[in-house]
């Protein structure tokens, strides 16, 4: 059967969407740099968008209400960090009972080596000794990745801000040259795509919230039911902190582990504090993220998961958080663009009317 010059057409735009795809996926993997703060500082400039726009319609000039707008941004920021290093200072203060409760185990464990196998003490540190000589390289490696990893966080908290502030002052500037980017008949439409967009952004904001409420009542029941004290301080206490990937639920993770060893004087409960930490979070990323944060963007389950795990791919752990409103908005743009229907359909949670 000979081709028709139609289904050449489709082939053709089939292998140019795949392109373009492929195009945007490279784009974005090796601008990460500078597409992860923009990003970020495009959602804080959605969010404080209407503040500003209430404290600019009272009188106020347009950098002060800006300044206003992220200072409160700054001082939940400062409260969160403040938190995580209330945790660390506590921490410290079991450190002495951690270390002789530490030696007592290894005590414990080299006598059950030596009664058990036959192993002698002598050849326990000559084993401990070659593991450490060979993980030296290792060790190298990890504090250049955290030196690297610590510096590039510091850079984020820098220019997010400067970012968020340029993005929030010369707003008209940016949505007149989006508007002469596309036809003259289609700006009423992209007004109401910037218009959505911005409402996007707080019901995924509210769906956040709803994720960190669930992760902590999943906490606490889980550190209560091991007999864990002050269960839903320790559970809501890492489930705020988790904001802040990977050092977060490390650091909130360490006093709990800390009096559950001190105070049940065995290994098992640490163990289990740590099961726990971990099946949340397992949860909260694959379960309890996408479908809170879905269902309110009307998004499926599995388009969210998707694009969490492209995300972390790509960006890692921020491309985590930051993809699901990429896809909202792009949902956006298919339910009005008619070539792009069958991409708003495998978006949809199939809930809308027909």
């Amino acid at each position: 059967m000979t081709p028709t010059p139609s289904d050449f057409y489709r082939k053709t735009s089939t292998l140019e969407i795949f392109q373009y795809l492929f195009i945007a996926l490279v784009i974005l993997y090796f601008g990460r740099s500078l597409f992860i703060p923009l990003s970020f500082a495009l959602l804080i400039s959605f969010l404080l968008y209407p503040v500003c726009r209430w404290l600019e319609q009272k009188g106020m000039n347009k950098s002060i209400a800006i300044g206003l707008s992220l200072v409160s941004v700054l001082f939940i920021f400062i409260a969160i960090l403040y938190l995580l290093f209330a945790q660390i200072i506590e921490f410290s203060h079991e450190w002495d009972s951690l270390e002789l409760k530490f030696e007592e185990t290894l005590n414990q464990w080299s006598a059950f080596l030596t009664n058990q196998f036959g192993i002698n003490e002598e050849k326990q540190l000559n084993y401990i000794k070659n593991v450490l000589t060979n993980s030296g390289s290792q060790v190298f490696s990890l504090l250049k990745n955290t030196v690297y990893s610590f510096s590039e966080s510091l850079f984020y908290l820098l220019i997010i801000p400067i970012f968020s502030a340029l993005i929030l002052f010369y707003r008209q500037l940016l949505v007149q040259a989006l508007y002469h980017i596309f036809p003259l008949d289609k700006k009423e439409m992209i007004h109401e795509i910037i218009l959505e967009t911005i409402q996007e952004y707080y019901k995924f904001i509210k769906g956040m919230l709803a994720v960190y409420l669930i992760v902590g009542i999943l906490n606490s029941i889980g550190l209560a039911i091991i007999g864990v004290p002050y269960p839903f301080l320790f559970g809501f206490t890492a489930s705020i902190l988790t904001f802040i990937p990977y050092i977060g639920i490390m650091v909130s993770s360490l006093l709990p582990i800390t009096v559950a060893w001190i105070t049940f004087n065995s290994i098992w409960y640490p163990i289990g504090v740590i099961a726990v930490f971990s099946l949340v979070q397992v949860l909260e990323a694959y379960i309890i993220f996408p479908y809170a944060v879905g269902s309110r963007l009307k998004i499926n389950t599995l388009a969210i998961l998707i694009m969490v795990i492209a995300g972390g791919i790509l960006w890692g752990a921020a491309g985590m958080i930051l993809f699901i409103p990429f896809i909202s908005i792009l949902k956006l743009l298919a339910d009005r663009t008619e070539s792009l229907k069958p991409l708003s359909l495998l978006l949809s949670d199939g809930k809308s009317k027909k």
